[in-house]
């Protein structure tokens, strides 16, 4: 093996990320008792995410050496397109399984790790509350929270699998080069592939939740 062969950028590196949370205590409006019971005393929270595509690494079938999983790099094709970027694309590009040739059996490729990056994220979270004071010792709090708010869609990491076959969007969107997910589910499931139920993480589709708290 070529010394330094898989020196690069680590799986978890994101080069720019911004996170803000903003909280605002609305004005009550009017002066009349009801109108200012009604509509007064409403908090609003927001929390903004933004960052830049991890890195992806392309590899081929995998080979058994020695009891050992092995997932070799390939070759580069020069003058062919890596990247195809087109609107009927998930995340709106796909890699092109032309631009690769796999190494013969044992071989490592010329194509570097981790070279390639997936997608970007954003998100914004928003939530409305107001606390009710029924008693002196008795309060109803109410609260709304909106995730994903846009709705903007965010995709996961591209199948990197040269094993498998190009995918061809919109007829045929799975298969290499192509993302199959939603971040959301992308980051894991919970038990043994990790992270958390899709529904708590950031990169799903927009969900709304409603609580209400009776508090004495």
């Amino acid at each position: 093996m070529i010394p330094d062969t898989d020196r690069a950028d680590s799986d978890f590196d994101i080069r720019h990320s911004f996170t803000a949370g903003v909280t605002y205590d609305l004005p009550s409006p009017g002066s009349q008792s009801v109108v200012h019971y009604l509509l007064g005393g409403w908090s609003l929270n927001s929390f903004v995410l933004a960052r830049s595509a991890p890195p992806v690494d392309v590899v081929g079938a995998t080979l058994f050496a020695d009891g050992v999983a092995l997932k070799p790099r390939p070759d580069l094709n020069p003058g062919v397109p890596i990247v195809i970027h087109s609107a009927q694309d998930p995340g709106g590009k796909h890699f092109n399984k032309d631009a690769f040739t796999l190494p013969s059996p044992g071989d490592q490729g010329d194509f570097g790790r981790n070279v390639l990056r997936g997608f970007g994220a954003a998100q914004v979270d928003l939530g409305l509350h107001r606390q009710f004071h029924i008693t002196e010792n008795v309060g109803l709090r109410f609260r709304a929270e909106f995730f994903n708010i846009l709705n903007h869609p965010n995709f996961g990491s591209p199948n990197t699998d040269l094993s498998q076959t190009q995918c061809l969007p919109p007829a045929q969107s799975t298969g290499f080069g192509c993302s199959t997910q939603t971040l959301a589910s992308g980051l894991g499931s919970s038990g043994a592939n990790g992270g958390l139920n899709p529904l708590y993480q950031i990169g799903g589709p927009r969900s709304i939740q409603l609580a209400l708290k009776l508090q004495f």
